[in-house]
């Protein structure tokens, strides 16, 4: 698999030392001979006709330069070094970036690609092929399908997803949003089912809402012919902001939590965790809709401006 490597215009000392090592026609060699397999300086020394001594001056800086790696293993007369490429593909970006033009990072993740959960009866998940597994068992909850699911539900826990993060390094996030379709879960459905419903981004508690009911007096515009009459229909589309000054649910301040405090750059994923903390007012459970599913056709969306 071909391995790449990005710069840009203000890592001034890694472009240096990138021209640096590319300066010379024997790095150049070097590169060319590792292209294929990996090599001891010895080896690499008889191949270009060169000094031991020189050969590792000319590893050297390419190690430096993020180019190469050098590792020590076993010889027959104590240990040597065996040099392999790290970097296929380079690209390099001159353009300086405008920090006063805002920037997107976008994310969908399905309702049933959550990395861990919590579940009590009632529970259950459906998708295209009907109910998968059996209802108010929580051990199907970590069947594979469960990636297939439109819609799942629980009476108390949660849900937690990773996402992926893009946004690239050395960026600072100002904007968070995480958008989803969801209610409270009762038996059948009960449009008067309060239940306390709190988001966690990156294990930081960012607030809660009291979702007003399970909706199912009418079917959700999306909802396919199989999913039966009689039980939860749809959601409310509820958007979860964390900017600079706090946090904000629908436009309506929540919280003072920031978007400063989720160290969101420290990780390469953002954990997204919703569902009733224990001892809450109302543990109602909740339905989350995925796309097909409800009144919205979208499943959990991560937004991040930076």
């Amino acid at each position: 698999m071909s391995k790449f490597k990005e710069y840009d215009v203000e890592e001034i000392d890694a472009l240096c030392s990138l021209g640096k090592a590319l300066s010379s026609p024997i790095r150049i060699e070097i590169m060319q001979l590792l292209y294929e397999e990996g090599m001891i300086i010895g080896d690499i020394a008889k191949k270009l006709d060169l000094p031991a001594s020189s050969t590792a001056f000319h590893l050297k800086i390419l190690e430096e330069a993020g180019l190469i790696r050098m590792e020590k293993q076993p010889g027959t007369r104590g240990t040597v070094k065996f040099c392999t490429r790290k970097v296929d593909y380079i690209t390099v970006s001159l353009i300086k970036k405008n920090t006063d033009v805002s920037e997107i990072f976008n994310a969908e993740m399905p309702v049933g690609a959550f990395s861990s959960c919590q579940v009590t009866p009632t529970c259950g998940m459906f998708g295209p092929d009907g109910y998968i597994g059996n209802e108010d068992t929580e051990y199907c909850f970590y069947y594979p399908e469960r990636m297939k699911a439109g819609i799942l539900w629980t009476s108390s826990g949660y849900v937690e997803y990773k996402f992926s993060n893009g946004v690239p390094r050395k960026r600072k996030i100002k904007r968070a949003s995480i958008s989803m379709e969801i209610c409270s879960e009762a038996p059948g459905y009960k449009e008067d089912w309060k239940s306390d419903l709190t988001l966690w981004v990156n294990d930081v508690e960012v607030g809660t809402w009291t979702c007003p009911g399970d909706f199912g007096g009418r079917r959700g515009r999306l909802n396919p012919p199989a999913w039966p009459n009689g039980s939860t229909q749809y959601g409310m589309q509820v958007v979860w902001e964390i900017r600079s000054d706090g946090s904000y649910l629908n436009g309506e301040k929540i919280s003072e939590v920031t978007v400063n405090r989720l160290s969101i750059m420290d990780r390469a994923f953002v954990s997204v965790k919703i569902g009733n903390k224990p001892g809450a007012r109302y543990e109602g459970g909740f339905n989350l809709f995925g796309k097909h599913y409800g009144d919205y056709n979208q499943d959990i969306v991560l937004t991040m401006e930076y």
